[in-house]
């Protein structure tokens, strides 16, 4: 039964205006190169950051899939090097390229011929398969996951910070643009101290941070 304080709440919520705001877009400091010339050009311009509704799930991700109601079907599973995922009564399911939206209708399609009206959501749970790479003097080099919004700094402190022989203004950024290799430099005093944050770049998959 409701009550009647639930009643006199509802009724005031449906008398306030509602209000919007526009949702905030990313700023990201990132640079693009769109004629790989200077280090110096390239770092100019900026990348917008990746939106995770439109990530593209890759080989080694690892996705949740739920499914309402329906507990011996939901699970989490790796995507295989072959782009597929195994799943009870659908077998395998291309996954590789597609989004998380996506995949839910995929497997939604192939679930209705055996359930009426199956609810799917699909989480990326673990992108393995979008990684970056931290070089030279850090605290441990080698790949890292590249996580949304990622920057060259958050991804130095994710090596173990810079170790005591590194060379502060010599660090820069390898990406590859159209094929061709493109070096962003990094300003590690600038960016820590916010005097040069533009140079504190939003980082894409493939992405090499090299600390001299």
């Amino acid at each position: 039964m409701i009550s009647v304080a639930r009643l006199i709440v509802s009724g005031l919520l449906l008398l306030m205006p509602s209000t919007s705001t526009p949702a905030q877009q990313p700023v990201g400091n990132a640079a693009v190169a769109e004629e790989p010339k200077t280090s110096s050009e390239a770092a100019k311009s900026a990348s917008p950051a990746v939106k995770e509704s439109e990530y593209r799930i890759g080989p080694q991700d690892v996705v949740h899939i739920d499914v309402w109601k329906e507990p011996d079907v939901s699970r989490s599973v790796p995507v295989r090097p072959d782009g597929k995922i195994t799943m009870p009564l659908l077998n395998d399911v291309q996954a590789a390229g597609l989004t998380a939206m996506e995949l839910a209708a995929s497997i939604r399609d192939g679930l209705s011929k055996f359930m009426t009206d199956p609810q799917v959501t699909v989480t990326v749970s673990e992108t393995t398969s979008r990684r970056i790479y931290v070089t030279g003097e850090v605290g441990h080099q080698g790949a890292q996951p590249l996580l949304p919004n990622m920057t060259v700094l958050q991804a130095i402190s994710a090596a173990g910070g810079l170790n005591q022989f590194a060379r502060e203004k010599k660090i820069y950024v390898i990406r590859v643009v159209d094929g061709k290799q493109v070096t962003y430099p990094f300003d590690y005093k600038g960016s820590l101290s916010g005097k040069r944050t533009e140079t504190n770049i939003l980082l894409q998959a493939g992405d090499m941070i090299v600390v001299p």
